[in-house]
């Protein structure tokens, strides 16, 4: 089999034994597409085709907002590839022809005529931006983003780049990367016709680590950067060998429940089980059967009761009485239902599927137990004919075991102290439904919790001093129907479908997906990435419908019901598959302009990054699965636009710190040397494997959040000057840990309202300033916990950084004219300002005659004279060591370069 492209009728009976049994009632060909393109079948057949997953691949972002657009089931993979992009899409024979039909060819990159027509409008504007960076731009400039070595599954040691260049509008400017023993031309990432960045199509396998590597444009342009460390940081106190591996098959969602229950009741004084208001609509349906094998005479009855409840007993038969000019007539005894055609002088019938139609739904005592409709868009005018008496079905196969009826959602509430004193976090999986490795993720974790209190210290730490909820299923009856009826099944399986789309041959079409119904980003809103009724006359079929309105289903209401119920709740991990991504917000986008969700401050970008460092290396853990740089950050940059998603329900709304894991990362083939997929399903062995290294994974959020309830060290900021010329300085503003600088530049306070630090662009650092004018910037900085630097309080007169930036000057200027600053501001004594100055202009003068040791020295020396003779303003005090103490490390590094040159000269 192809790599990439899974059999999901095969995933199935891994161990659950369960056959995807083909469904009794008729089904028009096509009718798992929700794009409604093909013209209507003359004939129907046996039931829903099962779907496979397939790979198509397609040229650039746009495209695949496009596949998502039109309602095929797009996974969460998305694989870069020489050409473009490799994705997964699961999808039926026939949705494979409508896939061609759309101008997506399965297995090869092919362009639509209004694909074509795109690339011609995004050409035209393609050499307008051209013209114009010409006309501005004499030579390409490099900025380096990432360049990363890790290893992976097998000890394989691979390395992974990312770089932006001034000119990468341009599709003519190639970007190689070489370094020692290798080179690799990178790829262009461009999105909703943006250029981004270039990268490494996949991280490329090395044989030893490269110190540096070098970029080169075509364009002029090159930049050399060291190779870092990505993953794989061991943890500080490893401690004693934990229990693990409390899972071994994959559990339908009443067997989840039930786990997380009885861990409830055999640790009480750990945990306790939080029911969610809003049951779901429960694994259930309406009994259902279409009658004929025409389209034209076909039509189809449903139950008025659901299956379970009596709509499985009912049963239709329609006979043709030998008797001529007979009228059509409909009789009921019992559950059974009988119709009689009408015959003509010859004896042969005449009633038609519509005329059919018309007298079961006129009939008193047929109609209270069922409705009769037209096949589809059929008009009903052909002869309908007979039919021996047949059951209706739910068609719904799970064993009895598994209720009927609507679902309580359950989470459960691990912790010593629950009453919301503590940093909350809250893990769910499931939103979608064929996704099984991901509920046990989420039971893996809270057994560990539990099991280990008693015999671990690390545990207990966090069990003590966190609140954690882990909801195992968060889309109960989806996961149900996908276990036991169709494995492909994303949705709820609520049906929002017109009569002409709810004949039981598109039953595995029905439903909402969860994680596009919520109200942040949403289709309603104009945002990309999920299909709604105002979109598309078949949204209600397509695999990212976002339901008739935002937050309609119970099961995203129960998240957003949790996450109000208890504030205490500071971070948020949803459980997804597969790809082996690590995502957080914005997750979603307007196609137009691609205009974001708003972008998180520097300050917290930088959080997300340092959590995400943590928490993949705790995956690392279990056997080595490195999540790639470039399958990791935020969502819309690394996946695409999924409008409507929890993370950006609870970052947006609450301020909470959102993620998402995709279990099931690629794994590298060293005879085929390829990275091969895994899928929602994997064999037991591969889910079991996935569930023990995210579940490592999520104890390592559980830390991260444990430091965060803990922090009380306040933040520190300062500004570094990054160049200078004869007219210019170019600063920005440093932290000593992630935190959102909130900032002035006209030497006004600063307040939580000031502008606040953001990124310079995707992927890059802190955003810098260029002043031509002497520049008073005052700022300060607030962690993620909320520390405060130098406890400071807009109400209070001082209590935050202020700083002097010279035009065109030296930092020496700077930090002279930071102490005319403060003097004037009555901050220090003309005495002790003037003692200061003494020892900085010496150096300053020294400096310029270059004299390294002798300017070291006065640097030195001032410094002890601020710290000894400043203590009364330990921010201004600190401020000025600290830019004097720049200024000694830079000079040193001169020395100590300038050192080793004459040393290996003189070799």
């Amino acid at each position: 089999m192809k790599a990439g492209r899974l059999r999901r009728s095969r995933q199935l009976v891994v161990l659950l034994a369960v056959p995807v049994v083909a469904a009794t009632a008729p089904i028009a060909a096509g009718a798992n597409s929700a794009t409604a393109s093909a013209p209507a079948a003359s004939t129907v057949v046996s039931g829903p085709e099962e779907p496979e997953v397939v790979a198509v691949v397609v040229p650039n972002d746009t495209a695949v907002n496009m596949l998502v657009s039109l309602g095929f089931d797009v996974t969460e993979y998305k694989k870069p590839v020489e050409n473009g992009f490799e994705l997964h899409v699961v999808a039926t024979d026939q949705e494979k022809q409508d896939l061609e039909a759309h101008g997506f060819d399965v297995g090869r990159t092919v362009f639509s005529s209004e694909q074509m027509e795109e690339v011609r409008e995004e050409r035209a504007e393609t050499v307008q931006t051209l013209a114009a960076a010409d006309a501005a731009v004499d030579a390409d400039t490099l900025t380096v983003l990432r360049a990363d070595w890790f290893t992976s599954v097998g000890g394989q040691t691979y390395i992974s780049t990312e770089i932006r260049s001034s000119l990468g509008a341009d599709s003519t400017t190639t970007v190689t990367a070489s370094w020692e023993g290798g080179s690799a031309t990178l790829s262009r990432f461009v999105d909703a016709g943006q250029y981004m960045y270039h990268r490494m199509a996949s991280p490329v396998p090395v044989d030893k680590v490269p110190a540096t590597v070098t970029f080169t444009s075509s364009k002029g342009g090159t930049v050399t950067a060291p190779v870092k460390k990505w993953l794989g940081k061991a943890p500080e106190n490893p401690g004693a060998q934990l229990a693990s591996g409390f899972v071994d098959h994959y559990m339908d969602p009443t067997e989840v429940t039930k786990r997380i229950e009885s861990l409830a009741a055999e640790f009480p004084q750990l945990a306790s089980i939080v029911e969610l208001p809003y049951k779901t609509n429960g694994y259930r349906r309406k009994a259902q059967l279409t009658v004929g094998t025409a389209t034209a005479s076909a039509f189809y009855v449903t139950s008025k009761a659901w299956g379970h409840e009596g709509g499985n007993s009912l049963t239709l038969s329609v006979v043709a009485p030998s008797a001529a000019d007979s009228p059509l007539s409909v009789s009921v005894a019992g559950n059974d239902v009988t119709v009689s055609l009408a015959t003509n002088g010859s004896g042969a019938a005449t009633s038609t599927a519509a005329q059919v139609v018309a007298a079961i739904n006129a009939s008193a005592p047929a109609s209270a137990l069922l409705t009769a409709t037209p096949y589809r868009t059929s008009t009903g005018a052909g002869v309908v004919a007979p039919l021996a008496r047949t059951a209706l079905t739910d068609n719904l196969k799970a064993p009895a075991s598994v209720s009927r009826d609507p679902f309580t959602m359950k989470a459960i509430r691990i912790g010593k102290t629950r009453d919301g004193s503590k940093t909350g976090v809250f893990a769910n999986a499931q939103e979608h439904a064929r996704e099984w490795v991901t509920p046990l993720v989420a039971i893996e974790t809270a057994e560990r919790l539990l099991r280990n209190y008693a015999t671990d210290a690390a545990t207990r730490n966090l069990v003590d001093d966190l609140d954690i909820f882990i909801m195992p299923t968060t889309n109960p009856d989806g996961g149900h129907y996908s276990m036991y009826d169709s494995n492909s099944q994303r949705k709820n399986m609520t049906n929002y479908c017109d009569p002409a789309q709810s004949d039981p041959g598109y039953r595995n079409n029905w439903g909402v997906d969860i994680n596009r119904n919520f109200s942040v980003g949403s289709a309603f809103d104009g945002y990309n990435g999920a299909s709604t009724p105002t979109t598309s006359p078949t949204a209600c079929r397509s695999d990212t419908f976002a339901g008739p309105s935002e937050l309609s289903e119970p099961e995203s209401r129960n998240e957003v019901w949790l996450t109000q119920q208890f504030p205490n709740i500071k971070f948020a991990m949803n459980i997804h598959s597969y790809g082996g991504y690590f995502m957080w917000p914005p997750g979603a986008y307007k196609t137009a302009g691609r205009e974001s969700l708003p972008r998180p401050t520097y300050g917290e970008e930088s959080y997300f990054w340092q959590t995400a460092d943590h928490v993949l290396s705790r995956v690392q853990d279990f056997r080595g699965t490195a999540t790639w740089p470039g399958r990791t950050g935020p969502v819309i940059d690394v996946l695409y636009s999924a409008a409507g998603n929890s993370a950006d329900e609870h970052w947006y709304n609450r301020g909470i710190y959102g993620f998402d894991f995709e279990v099931g990362a690629d794994l590298w083939n060293p005879t085929t040397k390829t990275w091969q997929a895994v899928g929602f399903q994997p064999p037991f062995a591969e889910g079991y494997a996935e569930s023990q290294e995210f579940a490592g994974g999520l104890v390592g959020l559980f830390q991260v959040a444990r430091e965060y309830e803990l922090d009380d060290v306040r933040p520190d900021s300062w500004v570094t000057v990054k160049s200078r010329t004869a007219t210019t300085t170019t600063f920005s503003i440093e932290t000593s840990e992630p935190a959102t600088v909130y900032y002035t530049l006209d030497g006004s306070k600063p307040t939580t309202s000031s502008t606040k630090l953001q990124n310079a662009a995707l992927r890059e650092g802190a955003e810098t300033f260029t002043v031509s004018n002497d520049t008073v910037v005052s700022f300060f900085a607030v962690d993620a916990p909320g520390n405060v630097e130098n406890g400071y309080s807009s109400g209070a007169a001082n209590g935050y950084e202020s700083w002097k930036v010279t035009a065109g000057r030296t930092t020496y200027d700077d930090i002279d004219a930071t102490l005319a600053m403060y003097r004037a501001a009555d901050r220090l004594s003309a005495a002790k300002a003037a003692s200061f100055s003494e020892r900085l202009l010496r150096a300053k003068a020294e400096a310029a005659r270059g004299g390294e040791v002798r300017t070291i020295g006065y640097l030195e020396q001032f410094i002890a004279r601020v710290e000894n003779q400043l203590n009364n303003d330990p921010i201004a005090r600190d401020a000025l060591v600290r830019a004097a103490q720049q200024l000694i490390d830079q000079l040193q590094a001169a020395e100590d370069s300038e050192n080793a040159v004459l040393a290996k000269n003189a070799a």
